[in-house]
């Protein structure tokens, strides 16, 4: 798969996503809007809502990543390696700088967001600049900036809001259904039992579908952008070495989401010896197998 087709397919990945978050969101309403007897009602509301959601995922997505995150813009003269590493890299990957934060967190990590090159930004953790020397910070950087010109950036944060957004309506239509339990059940008990199951068999697949939306973006991702970095600093050993301190660390993140995880270099959870199932359903490809191949170019 050359550059280009990998563009293109991430550009065609996100509008499809957009299409079927809006169709699931505003079929999950109906079924909503089925047991409280107004069907179209609930769908309308739940087009909104995700028609809103989908539009501001593409152009604020970003930042709503970075707030949910607690990043901070980074200081120049603090994070001096951080600078000058992504200026140089940019430059010789023909991108524009990003803009450059950094999250307060002493575990390594880091990653990259925005909807495309032109509004970019790169994201380090305070425990990645603390451990990384220049060559494996280089590793790193390289590694982002390959998710930015592959536009995997804009698919990554999109995906970000809108899993968000399912999770934050399922946990609130949940919440309701238990508070109003006990209310109008003389109404409750004319109302057909079957759509009644029908939304609670939707609102048990949420979470689910969520996953699959995230595994859409695909694991590939990230060995392209690992094979990607090392053709642009031409040194593999730098992000090898990146990736086996990243293997070493087993702090997770403090200030993280199901819904963000998806976007860092390494699993910010750091869950250690999962079973293969749940290894399926793992939006991060296993790190010994990225240093494996690294070591094999």
């Amino acid at each position: 798969m050359t550059v280009y087709s990998q563009i293109s397919e991430n550009k065609t990945k996100t509008f499809l996503i957009m299409f079927f978050f809006i169709l699931i969101f505003s079929s999950f309403f109906f079924l909503l809007g089925k047991y409280f007897d107004s069907p179209w009602g609930y769908f309308f509301l739940g087009f909104l809502i995700s028609f809103v959601s989908s539009v501001g995922s593409y152009f604020y997505g970003d930042k709503l990543v970075l707030l949910t995150t607690g990043a901070q813009r980074a200081d120049k003269r603090k994070y001096f390696d951080f600078y000058t590493v992504a200026e140089n890299l940019s430059l010789a990957a023909g991108l524009p700088k990003p803009a450059l934060y950094v999250i307060p967190d002493p575990s390594p990590n880091a990653f990259a967001t925005g909807r495309d090159p032109k509004h970019a930004v790169v994201c380090a953790t305070t425990g990645l600049l603390e451990i990384m020397n220049r060559t494996e910070l280089e590793g790193v950087i390289a590694h982002e900036l390959s998710h930015v010109k592959n536009f995997d950036i804009l698919l990554a944060s999109i995906v970000a809001v809108l899993v968000g957004t399912l999770s934050l309506i399922s946990d609130w239509v949940i919440r309701s259904m238990w508070w109003q339990r006990g209310s109008d059940d003389d109404d409750r008990s004319n109302r057909n039992p079957i759509f009644f199951v029908l939304f609670i068999v939707a609102l048990i697949l949420t979470p689910i579908i969520a996953t699959i939306i995230q595994l859409a973006i695909s694991r590939k991702r990230e060995y392209l952008a690992d094979a990607s970095g090392v053709l642009l600093t031409r040194y593999p050993e730098g992000l090898v070495h990146a990736l086996e301190k990243l293997r070493d660390n087993s702090n997770p993140l403090r200030r993280v989401t199901s819904s963000t995880a998806h976007l860092f270099i390494d699993n910010p959870f750091k869950k250690k010896n999962s079973s293969w199932f749940v290894g399926l359903f793992s939006t991060h490809p296993p790190i010994e197998e990225r240093i494996r191949i690294l070591k094999n170019l």
